[in-house]
């Protein structure tokens, strides 16, 4: 069983190229963090693939570990744990399709009903405001128009459109909340 300080040794020989000691790191480490993995990914081919890229890891960032009081296992954790769950989050989730039956997408009775009746609220303070300003808000809102192309389509500086936008808003929200 190897000791803290020679964990940190072999670290810090592989910070300086040393693959003797890098092999000793692994053959000393690698089950305790090749189990890690496979806790997290439960899959372990997948944890064996994961294991070789923390190697990679390791052997390139050697240089950064400092003891500072920190355990090298500790370290080594870290990096094994981390590089589990990035791979658990790359995986490709399942469609709705492949996991259970989708749901319809169409709203129920009842929300339609509410739909249509805010769309009757909305259509009438629409009607409060002057044509122009009303096309605006359609074109700007409803159409996805710039604020650009609406000043151009009503011929009014863009200033304008936008405290035509702005104004109407303000009323519809009032109209709304009566």
């Amino acid at each position: 069983m190897p000791t803290r300080d020679d964990i940190e040794a072999w670290i810090a020989r592989a910070a300086l190229g040393d693959r003797a000691a890098f092999e000793a790191l692994y053959a000393a480490t690698s089950a305790k963090l090749y189990g890690l993995l496979i806790r997290i990914l439960k899959d372990e081919a997948e944890a064996e693939d994961v294991l070789q890229d923390v190697y990679v890891k390791i052997w390139h960032n050697a240089g950064r570990y400092a003891a500072n009081g920190m355990s090298p296992m500790t370290w080594l954790i870290t990096i094994a744990r981390n590089a589990g769950i990035d791979r658990l989050r790359a995986r490709p989730r399942p469609l709705a399709a492949e996991s259970a039956e989708a749901p319809d997408p169409a709203p129920g009775p009842e929300a339609a009903a509410i739909a249509a009746g805010e769309a009757r609220r909305i259509a009438a303070c629409l009607a409060e405001l002057e044509p122009d300003r009303a096309a605006a808000v359609r074109g700007a809102y409803l159409d996805g128009l710039s604020y650009e192309a609406l000043a151009r389509r009503h011929g009014v500086p863009l200033n304008t459109m936008r405290t035509w936008l702005r104004r109407s808003l303000l009323r519809l929200r009032e109209c709304l909340s009566r």
